[in-house]
């Protein structure tokens, strides 16, 4: 990129910040919402017949398939009564010009990093009834998501898509002469992504929001209304009282769309 095209892009880059930040302070968002309204989430399960499970989500013009695959393997020895759940996401270029083929990026491995954290760490999937033989052979639960449209806030869209695929999931208990049966589930996370425009901070940002923040903040949080993971992104501070405000926030659309987008 030449030093002029470069400059010019700074420049066009600084005045979408600077109108952005401004139509924040004036309590306005680019596309019409309040601070603390997420897009229109759609849910289609089970979009791909041969996964144990399988959901498409629709979050805004942000579109992603996860697909659930549970197979056979052997328990880490650290761990030798639990199966195995591993995350992974990629990023298609056909979904955006800024994403390119090859090796995961460190965009993808955060993204599968974050999803996979509240998943784990809510203890959505009871791992110890996925046990075959103790210290021998368990179910590996693959979480594998794809990028197929991009506008802002993959954290939430991959998240969603992930719990939803999760609930729909069945063991192939057929494979080893037993009758397949649901993934046991013990809890529903929901993570709900903030970004800082300015000083102010908006929940579901959209990718024009999302380019010009700086900071953005994911909270993930159980039906009970309990916090089970958190995740800072960028260089930007968040206080106190953001972060707070922000958990009440991811609570409160977490109940919501547990309703609405799961029924649960």
């Amino acid at each position: 990129m030449s030093a002029v095209s470069k400059s010019a892009d700074e420049i066009v880059y600084g005045l979408r910040r600077e109108y952005l930040e401004k139509i924040s302070a004036e309590g306005n968002r680019i596309d019409g919402r309040k601070f603390d309204e997420t897009r229109q989430a759609v849910v289609n399960i089970n979009f791909v017949p041969r996964a144990e499970g399988s959901a498409e989500v629709r979050l805004g013009d942000t579109r992603v398939l996860v697909g659930v695959k549970v197979e056979q393997g052997e328990p880490f020895q650290d761990t030798p009564n639990s199966g195995i759940l591993t995350t992974n996401a990629e990023m298609l270029p056909m979904a955006s010009p800024t994403f390119e083929s090859g090796p995961p990026s460190e965009d993808a491995i955060e993204l599968a990093r974050v999803v996979d954290r509240g998943i784990r760490e809510s203890k959505m999937i009871a791992l110890d009834k996925l046990v075959i033989k103790e210290a021998e052979k368990v179910w590996v639960v693959f979480i594998d998501m794809h990028i197929l449209d991009y506008d802002g806030n993959l954290i939430d869209a991959c998240s969603l898509g992930a719990v939803a695929a999760l609930l729909n999931a069945k063991v192939p208990a057929s494979k080893i002469g037993a009758e397949d049966y649901p993934l046991p589930i013990n809890h529903v996370p929901i993570t709900i992504t903030f970004a800082k425009i300015g000083s102010i901070m908006v929940a579901d940002p959209n990718l024009e929001e999302e380019e010009v923040a700086s900071a953005r903040l994911s909270v993930a949080t159980n039906e009970n209304g309990d916090v089970v993971a958190m995740q800072k992104g960028l260089s930007g501070s968040i206080t106190q009282q953001e972060l707070f405000s922000a958990v009440d926030t991811s609570i409160k659309l977490g109940k919501d769309i547990r309703k609405r987008v799961l029924g649960r």
